[in-house]
Order: C-alpha cells, then sequence, then structure tokens
C-alpha cells in the first residue's frame, strides 16, 4: 500500500437477499485518519454493508480490498484471522460473553492475538467510563455500560479499521459525547479509518464525511 493508497476500498458492492436486492453499485474509499458516517433509513442495509466490510457477510457483486488484500479471495479462516488483527467492531447488540468479566472481555482481542496488557485493559476501560468495573460479570450492567464494553473491546487493539454500528444509540447525550471524542481520538492518534453506522444526526456531524445508503449506492449526505 502506497501513502496514496486507501486504507479500504469497496468497487461495486452488491447484497441481495433472494430476488431483493438490498444494495448495489457501492463504492467507497476510506483513507487511515478518516472518520465517515453512514446514515440511511432503517432497513436499507446499513448493518450488512458494515458486516461485508468485516468479511463477515457475503456479498453478491464486487470487490472489498483491505490494504490491498482482495477480502473476496480469503476464505472464512482466512478472514477471521484478517478481523482479528485489523478490524475493531462495535455491534450494536454488543455481543458482550456473558461467562466472561468485564475485564476479559475487554482483553478478548489482545488474548486471541497473543499479546496480553493488563494495563492497556484497564486504561480502556477509564477511557469509556468504567473504572473499577473490570470484575463485575455483563448482567451486572446496564445497556449503556453494556455498550461501552463493546467500545472499549474494539478500540482495546488499536485496530486499522473501525467499524461501529450505532455505537451512541444506548448512552446520554454527555456520554455519547465522550465516546465520540474517544473514537475520533483513536482515527487521528493510530491512523485508522472509522466507518460508523447512525440515526443520531450529533453523532453524523462529528464525521468528515457523511454518506447515505441507498438500495443504489452511497451518495453524499445532505
Amino acid at each position: 500500500m502506497t501513502a496514496a493508497s486507501p486504507l479500504l476500498a469497496v468497487r461495486g458492492l452488491a447484497r441481495r437477499y433472494g430476488t431483493q436486492t438490498v444494495f448495489a453499485g457501492v463504492d467507497l474509499r476510506a483513507d487511515p485518519g478518516e472518520f465517515i458516517a453512514i446514515v440511511g433509513d432503517s432497513g436499507v442495509g446499513k448493518s450488512t454493508l458494515l458486516n461485508c466490510l468485516a468479511g463477515l457477510d457475503t456479498w453478491d457483486a464486487g470487490q472489498i480490498l483491505h490494504a490491498g488484500i482482495d477480502l473476496g479471495t480469503l476464505d472464512d479462516r482466512q478472514r477471521a484471522l484478517w478481523r482479528r488483527a485489523h478490524v475493531g467492531f462495535v455491534f450494536q447488540a454488543f455481543h458482550v460473553l456473558p461467562h466472561l468479566t468485564v475485564a476479559q472481555n475487554v482483553a478478548l482481542p489482545l488474548m486471541l492475538l497473543g499479546r496480553a496488557d493488563d494495563a492497556r485493559v484497564r486504561q480502556m476501560l477509564a477511557a469509556v467510563g468504567l473504572h473499577g468495573l473490570g470484575e463485575r460479570l455483563p448482567q451486572q450492567l446496564s445497556g449503556g455500560q453494556l455498550q461501552r464494553v463493546a467500545i472499549a473491546r474494539a478500540l482495546v487493539h488499536r485496530p486499522p479499521l473501525l467499524l461501529a454500528d450505532e455505537p451512541t444509540g444506548n448512552l446520554d447525550p454527555q456520554a455519547a459525547a465522550r465516546i465520540l471524542d474517544l473514537l475520533i481520538g483513536q482515527t487521528r492518534e493510530h491512523g485508522a479509518a472509522m466507518l460508523l453506522v447512525t440515526h443520531s444526526a450529533l453523532a453524523a456531524a462529528r464525521a468528515g464525511r457523511r454518506l447515505r445508503l441507498t438500495a443504489q449506492g452511497l451518495h453524499e449526505a445532505d
């Protein structure tokens, strides 16, 4: 990847369910340090698009390149290994493991990479406002706290690609602003590219670019 190359390049991406087209003709470029918000009507396929960009879902046409790597050429195991090293994903449904403590959930990406770092885990818990809660189990937390666990887990291994699906949806305005500051700081400090799906006008307004997803592709948002 040269200095002028994008971190993420998407060309002509399409996803269909049976005969129904979810979206088609999606083109996207994301550069290191860039924060892009993706908006659109409910049900248009924003979460599906993020899942495709993470290699979690399949697509029916087009190409996804990450740092020159064509995700379409990777098998499931190769995609999982790529995702483990390069992607931080904040799921709308959290996907926090109930049998692990908060700290263990946050530490999971580092453990999978063989880079255990208790100090980094404590740092991330403090950064998302969960200092002192590392030994609690997920069922002892509120929805907003679980969302912050998911965000800390996505950021702890400093991934170059951040994909966030409504990361502030369960947070009050003050907590949401703090989390957005943290996410934006990650993109700037580590040169990560962040794509954020959101219905929040305040969250979208913080992005460098705002794109609207329709069945016909991605377009500059008003």
